[in-house]
């Protein structure tokens, strides 16, 4: 059975047994060193009591059904900062902040998050033509057309 996929099924299980709806799963990787990563997120955040719950219960699981036979360490949090959007549940709690976007076409932009749709976003994006007053536009990007998205932190 593919670890991966276990722990992900796992992890669904325990966030429908705490009943929190606005709980999700972001990512879950196992590192080659044994680091087992499981990230999780929610639309009102996500705290330390709902990863250690998370994290006991794969853990507890895990070694039950003896899914993992070699030394692992488990990791439960929510993505940083310096994680890049992986959802649309990401972008819609993200709305009304400065994005930096990597572009599938190699282009970089960086535009304020104003809304999203089924598999698009809406940013607002300053443009500057020389000579003239920069203007904000609206556009409408796919989400397939985007390869990454972190949120721009301003200490201003």
């Amino acid at each position: 059975m593919n670890i991966e996929k276990r722990v992900t099924e796992l992890v669904e299980e325990k966030i429908a047994e705490i009943a929190r709806p606005d709980l999700f799963l972001v990512d879950v990787k196992l590192h080659s060193n044994g680091k087992l990563i499981i990230l999780v997120d929610g639309d009102k955040g996500v705290g330390i009591a709902e990863c250690a719950q998370i994290s006991r219960y794969v853990g507890f699981k895990l070694e039950e059904e003896n899914v993992i036979e070699t030394a692992y360490n488990l990791e439960v949090s929510s993505p940083g900062i310096d994680f890049p959007l992986a959802s649309l549940r990401q972008y819609a709690k993200n709305v009304g902040r400065q994005l930096a976007i990597k572009m599938a076409d190699g282009t970089k932009k960086e535009v304020t998050l104003s809304g999203i749709s089924e598999d698009s976003i809406i940013v607002e994006e300053k443009v500057k033509e020389k000579g003239k007053k920069a203007e904000v536009i609206e556009a409408v990007i796919p989400i397939n057309k985007i390869t990454e998205t972190k949120v721009i932190i301003s200490f201003k």
